[in-house]
């Protein structure tokens, strides 16, 4: 049934399809032929364009643009899930373009796919079980991020990239287009390729950010000693702390060592 709270301040074309237990904000506009489902919320001022399918326990924030064709909030692709009440959480003010895909996480963590604000998912981006994606995010054409993937804030991934389940992205992290990326990718890097190689960190990604040059120029010196001159990890990131003039991006790459599951990526 369709939903007409507020119809004042919602513009819900006749042929869509809302649930009378959908919870729709001010401003709300649903497009031709869209589905929400009775366990969904929106918040103000999100556009759903048409051909949209919204369902299961999905919280959709303010400001929102949702082009055709995007489904969110279906069953994970995960063999055990049984059909469990779990959530998909999308923040403010994120682009999610033509065929996107987002799904309700499976029951291994929190019960929680995470998405938050301001980000840009270009068409056929894919979101899976138990992601967590940060703000300001950036995934370009046919990105397909596995279950648990992680990606921080500021992060850009190329078309046509792939992240094996449990893979983080560093924040403020480059990834090339095409990359296969198997391991984690620190903060600040650039990687690129099949499998997935480093490159060093992100400097003109980082410059544009506005980081101080002296900064980007200890990451820099960062990377020559963990990557380049030690023969582990463990090595190069003792000389760090021992060589370098502290900072909070050397402290924020290495505090992603201690975290990995999948290993860092060389």
């Amino acid at each position: 049934m369709i939903q007409r709270k507020e119809t004042t301040h919602m513009a819900i074309h006749p042929t869509a399809i809302v649930d009378r237990n959908a919870v729709l904000g001010r401003n709300v506009r649903v497009g031709p032929y869209s589905i929400i489902g009775g366990s969904v919320t929106i918040g103000d001022g999100t556009q759903v364009e048409s051909h949209v399918v919204i369902e299961g326990a999905t919280s959709i924030g303010k400001g929102n643009r949702i082009f055709p064709f995007v489904t969110l909030g279906t069953p994970p692709q995960d063999v055990g899930y049984m059909g469990e009440d779990t959530r998909l959480i999308i923040g403010d003010d994120n682009i999610i373009r033509e065929c996107s895909t987002m799904h309700r996480a499976s029951t291994k963590e929190e019960w929680e796919t995470r998405v938050g604000s301001r980000n840009y998912f270009m068409a056929y981006s894919h979101v899976a079980h138990d992601c967590r994606v940060g703000d300001s995010v950036i995934l370009a054409n046919s990105v397909n991020l596995a279950g648990h993937a992680k990606v921080g804030d500021f992060a850009s991934i190329g078309g046509l990239s792939a992240l094996h389940q449990f893979v983080r992205i560093g924040a403020y992290a480059f990834i090339g287009g095409m990359t296969a990326v198997d391991r984690d990718v620190p903060p600040f890097m650039l990687a690129a390729g099949n499998r997935a190689k480093l490159y060093g960190p992100n400097r003109k990604g980082l410059s544009r950010q506005g980081f101080a040059v002296e900064d980007v120029d200890g990451l820099k010196a960062a990377y020559r000693i963990i990557w380049r001159e030690s023969k582990t990890f463990e090595e190069g990131i003792l000389r760090v702390r021992n060589e370098l003039r502290p900072s909070k991006l050397i402290e924020l790459l290495l505090a992603f060592f201690e975290n990995s599951k999948r290993g860092i990526i060389r």
